[in-house]
């Protein structure tokens, strides 16, 4: 007895199920999967920056509470660190918009010499330099910039990522497609400035 060889067959499958295997196929071809993954890798990367950029401001009130029990007269240090901390906070960030980008850098910038003003009233005080919880605090300051300059890089090397891969060909043709478009990013000029040491000022009282 001869064996029949099996074929597949595609009879009995409906229409629409074979244009979703074609469909799904020519996707996977065209970049479409890598897309997906490397645009929630971007929206990881920035959830991250979030986080430590949070962890910062939320170390702002002890630090001022600290600080107030050995210069309480320093009024107006206080009352910038705060007013920029509230400003932080008020900012809805929209990380699709290079506005919204600017002034979200902008914001952090301003408490980050805020806080660096704070700390140099310290000098002033001895007993502030040797109180525990001051030096805690000064501790996880550090690691928090340490972190905001970490994640911030990981963001902005999964941005280019993102973005130089969405314009190659023919990827560009299933990024137009669907609608997926370059994202902003850190601008260069704006990185090196938000990473210099805050400027300290006392003359006119101005922030940074």
């Amino acid at each position: 007895m001869e064996l029949s060889r099996s074929r597949p067959s595609f009879r009995g499958l409906p229409l629409k199920c074979l244009l979703l295997a074609l469909l799904a196929s020519l996707l996977s071809g065209c970049g479409y999967n890598t897309i997906q993954e490397k645009d929630e890798a971007v929206t990881a990367a920035w959830s991250q920056v979030l986080n430590v950029y949070q962890r910062r401001a939320d170390l702002v009130p002890n630090l001022v509470a600290t600080v107030k029990g050995y210069a309480a007269h320093e009024e107006q240090v206080f009352t910038q660190v705060t007013e920029a901390r509230a400003k932080v906070g008020s900012i809805n960030i929209d990380a699709a918009d290079p506005a919204s980008i600017e002034q979200f850098q902008q914001a952090q910038g301003q408490l980050q010499n805020a806080i660096g003003r704070l700390l140099l009233v310290s000098e002033n005080y001895p007993q502030l330099k040797a109180d525990q919880s001051f030096l805690q605090l000064q501790a996880q300051l550090e690691g928090a910039e340490n972190r905001i300059s970490v994640e911030r890089q990981r963001y902005i090397q999964a941005v280019q990522d993102y973005n130089t891969y969405i314009r190659r060909f023919p990827v560009n043709l299933t990024a137009m497609m669907f609608g997926y478009e370059p994202k902003p990013n850190f601008s260069v000029e704006n990185e090196a400035r938000i990473q210099q040491a805050p400027t300290v000022d006392f003359g006119d009282g101005s922030g940074g």
